[in-house]
């Protein structure tokens, strides 16, 4: 059962943002600081990346975890108790199906896709950040050619 009155849950949800996320904000800014440059919100790709690496074909994306349906098991038993449950699970649902089409889109046209939870951004950004730099650092390493490899004439 919601706590809130209607008025109260409708001025709640005005105000969860789409873009410039408190969790987007954090994970740039540690990006920034690496050096790292990259677009925002880039609408040339599928699902439009809150982050774009554009060098390095890297597409992140910054996710809360009741919208996206973190530990689903487990959130959807306990939606299925409240008021609009039908809703809820409908929507999480439709958003955890389109993630994984983006996803599949984006692999096919060569980026690859790393997507974070917001409580790991904010709780463990270096982290975060270390995830993405061992990813640009595994395409650095598999684009180099070897040493042992002569040149063909």
């Amino acid at each position: 059962m919601d706590n809130l009155t209607k008025e109260q849950r409708r001025k709640n949800m005005q105000r969860i943002r789409g873009k410039d996320t408190k969790i987007e904000l954090e994970l740039r800014k540690a990006l920034w600081h690496k050096g790292y440059r990259y677009r925002k919100n880039d609408s040339k790709l599928p699902g439009k990346p809150d982050i774009v690496l554009s060098k390095y074909k890297i597409a992140i994306f910054c996710d809360s975890e009741f919208f996206h349906g973190k530990d689903w098991e487990i959130l959807k038993p306990r939606l299925q108790k409240t008021e609009r449950s039908a809703y809820w699970v409908e929507k999480i649902e439709r958003n955890r199906s389109r993630d994984a089409k983006i996803n599949q889109e984006l692999f096919f046209q060569g980026w690859t896709v790393i997507r974070f939870w917001g409580k790991d951004i904010l709780k463990r950004t270096q982290e975060c950040v270390q995830v993405i730099e061992e990813v640009i650092f595994d395409q650095i390493m598999d684009s180099a050619p070897l040493e042992h490899e002569e040149e063909m004439p």
